[in-house]
């Protein structure tokens, strides 16, 4: 074979010598594959060029035509149905009044004739004039019956293409016809004026593509080298011998699986006879892989198949265009010196791809268990059959491991198994820990991997539960590789891989464990050293935030506390009881999420606490507060590190349950949302003020009455805001579900949560407070008011009326107390004070004595010396009353005093 094919190769190379001498191109120029396309590509050409102009020619006619029907029908129509027409043919002289209309009406539709007939077809108005006053020819029945028509006339005058349109008079009778048309003649004449233009276009079109022919019969010419037929084919069977001489087996089948070809490559791998061209494959006897490969005709890629002693890849495609009978291609390479170098590669990959896997999903969360599962997750099937992860009883809670870890207990947080059932221990059983796996020498614990490829020959591992061991043996497990999660020198856990159905563990598949483990056990301790500091941020937030709600008779109210999915946020709520039974409502947001959010959040929950007991209005307590945050902020000594207060939002409503009276004010805060007892539910407008620490203007306050019964809605803005939904929509949602939720503020709070929690995505869980408290009124009866005259002596009959007044309410044990309070307060009023001078009294938990006068100046408290005279009436109130104090209005100031009741009063003090 090789001395035929170096004969074959001399012969070539001689042959294509001989065409330098200049005879070859001569001699095969006429009749070389390029010339043949090129001859036959430009035939092709021309015919599809002739066709194209033919085509376009009837085209444009056709158009032409269609353009004059087109055209006469509108104007005939137009002209038929104008009033002024059907008026005309009534006239005396209808061709004066129809001819100058009939000719503008054709020049105005670009067409050569309009006539108008009358009933009896005769011509009232036609451009040739000597024709008016004949009868036009042809049939005209379908128009006088009332039908408008289009039709190829052929007669005198001339042929054309006529429209037929009725004139009807006001009775829609028939008196009248009118003709519009195109003589045929005129569509000829612009046909051939169109012609020419065709044929350049046919020329045009011929001339690239007779140079797109030349330009590929010249390539292939260059590709050729300008060979005919005859020299193609020497050069195939050239090409044929090439191929027998490569070294990969060449077979090529037909759609009957008949062998067609099979180089000498494929002879030798697979044994073939001489005579094997031409049978059927199956009848070859070929080996069971490659035969029913071939035999079944379907794509292969390198798959593998032993002949012999051989390994063969074999690569198989199908030949054939769509429509033909499906032949196939096959290659074969004999692989048999790659298969160790293949398995080696095909380990290494396989423990790439895990690690990769391992990287990819294992510590996807902050969470230990959670990520002991995606241990076991991503090593069943790929390495083991059956994993399982215990984990220390520290770790799980996220407090630091034991140093000796043999002293602690574990727990099982992840099974998997993909072998069905198994006898080992199930999920949160607490496993003993194989001694092998923490050693103990000279006081020092110490952790190794265990590799036991044979469970069977082993037997240290039987002693911790030999009936286990015997179970595990008998469900078929027989090899195990176990490997402590250990991260920062610190054993966290064990993992366990156990073998029954794959292969036993081999040497080094113990590095791919070690590296497996090794990288889930970095993100175990992230994940519980995150849950030891999110618990200590939580256990701190909590703390922060009222663990209940004071007595107070003033709201009726119920809150929620949702916490972030992830951090902690600054969210706090507050209901503050103040004197003369009024009640505060806080609720307050700082901006971020950790520690720092949740330290801020209680400094401004302290800052409020201390403030509202200065019994200041809302405008000045968030005054005071954001005076604090601005010093906050500015302090000199606070860490470079820490962040600003600045972002922090509240919400400030006072509430007067004697008259009623609610008075708002806000910091950057959403609006509180108020239902009335009659169904209503609004926003209330509450003056819009920047968040604190921005150094803003004075704060406002906004006073409105609300009735009796009526729930307010105070929330913060994790409640409202979610991340692709419009907040104007979230609002319109909130007040709905208030309004749909019954009149108990723990109800409205839980269709609140219902309605607004599911819109909200994973991304944008903030956490959420929300107090909702309905009113109440202070029953009338318990409440007294007098006006104090500015008269000394009028301080005694106000003493007595009020006297009166608590034993009417059963405050006998209190009145004494109450009137030597009275007494100091009412006598400083009239003293110090400028009128007019007023006394209320209000009982509710406690008997608050209130005196109010108009003067802006306050009593200070003071020890009075022995030789005073004075100063001892606020230091005697002091001692009397359980609280005191001072607050100012809009027209001066209230000096009140609180006095506890009686265990009976009290219980009659009860007005809910």
């Amino acid at each position: 074979m090789a001395r035929e094919w170096r004969r074959r190769l001399k012969r070539w190379r001689g042959w294509r010598r001989a065409p330098e001498s200049g005879e070859r191109g001569a001699r095969f120029a006429g009749r070389s594959v390029a010339a043949q396309v090129f001859a036959l590509q430009l035939a092709i050409v021309l015919l599809l060029v002739l066709a194209g102009a033919a085509l376009l020619a009837w085209q444009a006619r056709a158009a032409d035509v269609r353009s004059a029907r087109d055209r006469s029908l509108a104007c005939a129509g137009t002209l038929a149905a104008a009033p002024s027409t059907a008026a005309a043919l009534r006239s005396a002289r209808p061709t004066a009044a129809l001819q100058p209309v009939s000719l503008r009406a054709r020049d105005a539709c670009g067409i050569d004739f309009v006539a108008v007939l009358d009933d009896d077809g005769v011509r009232l108005s036609d451009p040739l004039t000597e024709l008016i006053g004949r009868r036009a020819a042809g049939d005209f029945g379908r128009a006088l019956a009332g039908e408008t028509y289009l039709e190829h006339f052929r007669g005198e005058p001339t042929d054309s293409v006529r429209a037929v349109a009725p004139v009807r008079n006001a009775d829609r009778k028939v008196v009248g016809l009118v003709t519009a048309g195109v003589d045929l003649a005129t569509v000829s004449d612009r046909l051939d004026a169109e012609l020419p233009w065709v044929g350049v276009g046919a020329v045009g079109a011929l001339l690239p593509a007779a140079a797109g022919a030349g330009l590929i019969s010249r390539r292939l010419k260059r590709q050729t080298r300008g060979l005919g037929p005859t020299e193609v084919t020497r050069m195939y069977e050239h090409h044929d011998a090439v191929l027998h001489a490569v070294r990969e087996g060449v077979l090529v089948l037909d759609a009957d699986r008949r062998l067609l070809l099979a180089n000498d490559e494929a002879h030798r791998l697979l044994g073939l006879p001489a005579g094997a061209q031409g049978q059927r494959i199956g009848a070859l006897r070929l080996p069971s892989g490659v035969g029913a490969l071939l035999v079944s005709g379907r794509t292969a890629t390198d798959e593998v198949h032993p002949v012999g002693e051989r390994l063969l890849a074999v690569n198989q495609r199908p030949t054939g265009g769509d429509g033909d009978p499906s032949g196939t291609v096959t290659t074969l390479r004999d692989t048999t010196e790659l298969r160790d170098v293949a398995g080696q590669a095909e380990v290494a990959a396989q423990r790439l791809e895990l690690l990769y896997t391992a990287g990819l999903h294992v510590g996807t969360t902050l969470d230990v268990e959670r990520t002991a599962e995606e241990l076991a997750e991503v090593a069943v099937d790929r390495f083991a059959d059956v994993v399982s992860v215990d984990l220390l009883d520290p770790v799980i809670e996220g407090e630091e491991p034991l140093p000796d870890p043999t002293t602690a207990t574990v727990r099982r947080v992840a099974l998997r198994s993909a072998v069905g059932d198994h006898p080992l221990q199930p999920l949160g059983s607490r496993p003993r820990i194989p001694p092998v796996a923490f050693r103990t020498r000279g006081g020092t614990v110490e952790v190794a991997p265990v590799f036991e490829p044979d469970l069977a020959a082993a037997t240290e591992w039987r002693g911790v539960d030999p009936e286990g061991a015997a179970d595990i043996l008998s469900a078929g497990f027989h090899s195990r590789i176990t490997v402590p999660l250990r991260a920062r020198g610190t054993v966290l856990g064990l993992a366990s891989f156990w073998r029954r159905d794959q292969q036993p563990y081999q040497p080094e598949d113990l590095a791919s464990a070690q590296e497996l483990v090794a990288r889930t056990a970095v993100c175990v301790d992230n994940a519980r050293r995150y849950a030891r500091e999110h618990g200590m941020a939580v256990t701190l937030q909590r703390s922060l935030l009222p663990g209940g709600l004071p007595d107070q008779n003033a709201v009726d109210a119920a809150y929620r506390y949702v916490p972030a999915q992830a951090g902690v946020g600054g969210d706090w709520f507050d209901v503050l009881p103040l004197p003369g039974a009024r009640v505060a409502l806080v609720v307050g947001d700082v901006v971020g999420h950790g520690l720092h959010a949740a330290a801020t959040m209680g400094r401004l929950r302290t800052a409020v606490h201390n403030f509202s007991s200065l019994d200041l209005p809302p405008d000045e307590l968030l005054a005071h507060l954001d005076e604090l945050v601005v010093r906050i902020d500015q302090d000199p000594t606070r860490h470079p590190e820490t962040e600003t207060v600045t972002g922090a939002t509240v919400l400030y409503v006072l509430y007067e349950p004697a008259t009623g009276q609610c008075h708002l004010a806000g910091a950057g805060h959403p609006p509180p949302a108020l239902a009335r007892p009659d169904g209503t539910t609004a926003l209330l407008d509450v003056p819009a003020n920047l968040p604190l620490g921005l150094g803003t203007s004075p704060f406002e306050t906004r006073t409105l009455t609300v009735p009796e019964g009526s729930r307010l809605v105070l929330y913060t803005d994790g409640l409202i805001r979610s991340r692709g939904r419009d907040l104007d929509e979230r609002l319109e949602t909130l007040l709905e579900a208030v309004t749909r939720a019954g009149r108990d503020p723990d109800e409205t709070c839980g269709a609140l949560l219902e309605a607004l929690l599911p819109g909200r995505s994973h991304t944008d869980r903030d956490d959420i407070a929300l107090l909702v408290a309905a009113t109440r009124r202070l029953p009338p009866d318990r409440v007294a008011e007098w006006e104090v005259p500015s008269d000394p002596e009028a301080v005694g009959r106000v003493r007595a009326a009020c006297m009166d007044q608590m034993t009417a309410w059963g405050l006998q044990e209190t009145a004494f107390t109450a009137e030597l309070v009275l007494s100091e307060l009412i006598t400083n009023a009239v003293r110090y004070g400028a009128p007019p001078v007023t006394v209320r009294l209000l009982c509710d938990r406690y008997l608050t004595c209130e005196v109010s006068d108009s003067s802006s100046t306050a009593p200070h408290l003071r020890r009075a010396a022995t030789v005073d005279e004075g100063g001892r009436g606020l230091f005697l109130i002091a001692q009397l009353a359980q609280h005191w104090g001072t607050r100012y209005g809009p027209h001066g100031k209230t000096i009140w005093a609180e006095m506890p009741l009686t265990d009976s009063a009290e219980h009659e003090a009860d007005w809910t």
